[in-house]
C-alpha cells in the first residue's frame, strides 16, 4: 500500500483521515523523499544548466557596497541621521501643519468673499439711497451738497471700520480653527501609528507561532525517522522481518504441527549474525515490490488451491463490499494463519473479525490503558489495531496487501505473520511520541462469536 501511494504520489482523503498526526508526518516525509529522489534522477539525466535557461529574459542586479554585499540603507540608523521616532514625529507634525494651512487658506478665501459681498451690497444700497435723495434735493445749495459728501465720507469710514473689525474676527476664527484642526490631525496620526505598531506586534507573534509549528513538525519527523531506524534494527535482531516470510510459507505447506516445529528451529537458529549474513534473508528483504507480488501470485497453498478452483478472482485496489472482504480473507489470509495464535490453531483473543470502529471503541470503553484488539479493515486490504489510551482511543492501519504485515505510515518493519507484528509491539512501542505498548488483549464478550463470517 505504501509503495502504491509513493508511486501515485497521492492518498485518498478518507484514507488520510484514518491516520493520526505522527502517521501523517511520516507519510509526508516519505512522499517528500520520493520527490527529491525523482528530481535528482531527472537532474542526472540532463545536467546541463543551460537547458533550463530561457534566452532573452531580463535580469536584475543589486547595488553592492564596499564590502561586496548588497548595499542597504536603514532610515534613522546611518551616521548623521535623526532617530526614526524623531523623523516620524517631524513628518507627522509637518503633514498636520500643511493640511491645516490648506484648510485655513480655503476658509480665509471663503470668508473674504462673504465679507466683500456683504459690504459691497451695503455700499450699493447706500449709494442708491443718496442718489435718490440727491435727485429729490437737486435744488439745495452747495453747503447741503458738502454736508452730503461729508456724511457719505463718515458713513464710508464707519463701514470700513466695521469691515476691518469683521475681518479681524474672521481671521481670529480661522486661526483658532487652524490650530484646532492641526491638533486633531496630529492626534489622528498618532493613533494611526499606534494601531500600526499593534498590528506589527500581532504579525510578529503570528510569525513566531508559525516558525515554532514548523520546528515542531521537523522534530516530529526527525524522531519518527530515528524510531523507524531503531525498530528496523530491533526487528532484524529478533528475526521478525519479512525476510522470514518465505520460510513461513514453506512451513505452512507442511501443516500446522510441522509449522510449529519449524518455527521453533527458526527462532533458535536465526541469530542476529546469521540473519545479517544469510543471502536468502537479505534477498527477501531487499526484493522490490513487483518481485514480491509475482512471488505472492506464484505461491498457492493447498487451502487456497481448493478455494480458487472456480473462476480466478482478481482483487480490486480497495475493498468494494463485505463479500469481497470475506473472499479476500478466506483465499489470502486464512492460508497465512491471520487471526490465529502463533503456535496453535486457536483464534487469537485479540482478533475480533469484522466489526465497526464504534463497536471496537465500545468494547475498549471500560478497558485499562494498553488494552487492544485487531479487526478487519473495510477501507484497505488489511486490518485496524484499535488501542485504548488514557484519554481515548487510537486506530492504526495494518497493510496486508503484500506478503508481509506492517503499520501504514508508522512502523515500516515488515513481519511475516500478523501474530509476529502483535508480539513485536508487546515489547516495542508503536510510536515514540505516543508510547503505545500492547499489553492486554480485549476479549470477546459472547461465548460463540461468528467473527463476521470469516471462519465459516
Amino acid at each position: 500500500m505504501m509503495q502504491q501511494i509513493l508511486q501515485d504520489m497521492y492518498i485518498e482523503p478518507d484514507l488520510l483521515e484514518e491516520l493520526n498526526e505522527e502517521q501523517k508526518q511520516i507519510l509526508f516525509y516519505k512522499i517528500r523523499e520520493e520527490q527529491v529522489r525523482r528530481w535528482n534522477e531527472r537532474e542526472s539525466r540532463d545536467p546541463s544548466p543551460a537547458a533550463h535557461k530561457k534566452s532573452g529574459r531580463r535580469g536584475l542586479s543589486w547595488l553592492l557596497g564596499s564590502d561586496g554585499e548588497v548595499w542597504v540603507w536603514v532610515m534613522g540608523e546611518a551616521p548623521g541621521d535623526k532617530p526614526y521616532e524623531e523623523i516620524a514625529e517631524e513628518l507627522m507634525e509637518e503633514r498636520a501643519r500643511k493640511q491645516a494651512q490648506r484648510e485655513a487658506q480655503e476658509l480665509r478665501r471663503v470668508k473674504e468673499a462673504e465679507i466683500e459681498k456683504k459690504f459691497r451690497d451695503a455700499m450699493a444700497k447706500e449709494k442708491a439711497r443718496f442718489v435718490a435723495e440727491k435727485w429729490r434735493e437737486e435744488t439745495d445749495d452747495r453747503k447741503a451738497a458738502k454736508q452730503e459728501e461729508e456724511e457719505e465720507d463718515r458713513i464710508r469710514e464707519e463701514l470700513k471700520k466695521c469691515e476691518e473689525e469683521e475681518r479681524q474676527r474672521g481671521e481670529e476664527e480661522i486661526r483658532q480653527t487652524e490650530e484646532r484642526r492641526a491638533k486633531e490631525l496630529y492626534i489622528s496620526l498618532k493613533q494611526e501609528e499606534k494601531r500600526s505598531e499593534r498590528d506589527d506586534k500581532e504579525w510578529q507573534e503570528q510569525l513566531r507561532r508559525s516558525k515554532a509549528a514548523d520546528e515542531e513538525m521537523k522534530c516530529k519527523a526527525r524522531r519518527a525517522r530515528d524510531e523507524y531506524k531503531r525498530q528496523s534494527l530491533r526487528a532484524i535482531e529478533k528475526g521478525l522481518v519479512a525476510g522470514l516470510s518465505g520460510l513461513f510459507q514453506k512451513t505452512h505447506l507442511n501443516g500446522s504441527g510441522q509449522n510449529r516445529r519449524h518455527s521453533g528451529v527458526t527462532e533458535q537458529s536465526a541469530t542476529p549474525a546469521e540473519a545479517s549474513h544469510s543471502p536468502a534473508a537479505v534477498g527477501n528483504v531487499a526484493a522490490p515490490v513487483h518481485y514480491r507480488r509475482r512471488q505472492n501470485r506464484r505461491y498457492i497453498s493447498p487451502v487456497t488451491q481448493s478455494i480458487t478452483e472456480g473462476p480466478v478472482w482478481i482483487r480490486p485496489p480497495r475493498p468494494t463490499s463485505r463479500d469481497s472482504i470475506l473472499r479476500w480473507f478466506k483465499e489470502e489470509q486464512r492460508p497465512r494463519r491471520a487471526g490465529y495464535e502463533r503456535s496453535s490453531n486457536t483464534i487469537a483473543t485479540w482478533f475480533h473479525g469484522i466489526i465497526s470502529r464504534q463497536e471496537s471503541e465500545s468494547l475498549l470503553m471500560n478497558a485499562s490503558e494498553g488494552c487492544f484488539l485487531v479487526r478487519v479493515s473495510e477501507r484497505i486490504w488489511g486490518y485496524t489495531l484499535s488501542y485504548r489510551t488514557a484519554l481515548g482511543f487510537k486506530h492504526f492501519l495494518i497493510d496486508a496487501s503484500g506478503d508481509y504485515y506492517s503499520f501504514l505510515g508508522v512502523d515500516q518493519n515488515r513481519h511475516a505473520t500478523l501474530a509476529d507484528l502483535i508480539d513485536f509491539h508487546k515489547e516495542e512501542v508503536i510510536t515514540t511520541s505516543g508510547g503505545e505498548l500492547l499489553q492486554d488483549s480485549c476479549r470477546l464478550k459472547c461465548s460463540s462469536p461468528d467473527y463476521g463470517g470469516l471462519f465459516q
